[in-house]
């Protein structure tokens, strides 16, 4: 099974600051990465187009994300951006459920499960973000937390319609901060996940890949991508650094 790098840009760069950091990564990549590694990366909406432009103009390996979707098909919602405006645009997948949306937007677990439906009717994969705080790790009731997200959020989900998920563990209390959650802790939390999951009608070992999150970087990210369960990583500010990021996907042992 090929690993997946998703290098979110979150509210950063331009169009054009985009296309140029693109450009940056396509060129240091292996001419063999497509072979063992998804290269993918999730740009402002505003850059959704100029990005998937380069990447059909110049037929590159490198798969494209949104950062979000809205879990309306259309309508009067000012600001918001369909699955399938995504679709026409070639997008490949969606981050939905990331905690900066829990927590800054107020979205529920029903809301991000809203979303998740609608991509999967577009035919556009999810990369479904999960995970605790810090306060309810220390509260010792953080699976719990877990199992609730993952229960509400992927609900009537259809076996049909799964062509891949992409499911993407990122305790809060390490994002953004530098704090990264020890190979323990990731071990422990995916493979409950991955125990919950396969209880599901859609679930197969082929079609669900499980990553992390949360300030993953070069100095950490061989120990955390060569771990047997993790399928890849959901990387933040690194990915905004090419060489910072092609070191994150050359750390994957072939």
């Amino acid at each position: 099974m090929k690993k997946i790098i998703i290098g979110n840009w979150k509210l950063n760069l331009t169009h054009l600051e985009g296309i140029q950091l693109l450009q940056k990564i396509n060129y240091s990549l292996q001419k063999d990465t497509e072979e063992y590694v998804e290269v993918v990366l999730a740009p402002s909406f505003t850059s959704l187009r100029s990005i998937q432009t380069v990447i059909s103009t110049d037929k590159l390996k490198i798969k494209l994300s949104s950062q979000d979707v809205s879990r309306y098909s259309e309508g009067a919602y000012t600001g918001e951006v369909s699955a399938n405006q995504l679709l026409k645009l070639s997008v490949d997948y969606c981050i939905v459920g990331h905690s900066e949306r829990r927590e800054y937007f107020h979205e529920t677990d029903e809301i991000v499960n809203e979303k998740v439906l609608k991509l999967l009717d577009s035919e556009i994969v999810p990369i479904f973000c999960f995970g605790e705080s810090l306060q309810n790790r220390e509260q010792g009731n953080y699976l719990d937390y877990i199992k609730n997200q993952i229960n509400t959020g992927l609900k009537n989900v259809r076996k049909d319609k799964v062509n891949k998920l992409v499911l993407a563990y990122e305790p809060i209390w390490a994002i953004g901060t530098g704090n990264v959650a020890t190979i323990d802790n990731i071990i422990e939390v995916l493979e409950y996940v991955k125990v919950l999951v396969s209880e599901k009608s859609f679930f197969s070992e082929e079609n669900i890949l499980l990553i992390y999150g949360g300030s993953v970087s070069p100095d950490n990210a061989s120990e955390i991508l060569n771990t047997k369960i993790v399928n890849g990583a959901l990387v933040g500010g690194a990915s905004l650094d090419s060489d910072k990021f092609v070191k994150i996907i050359n750390s994957i042992s072939i």
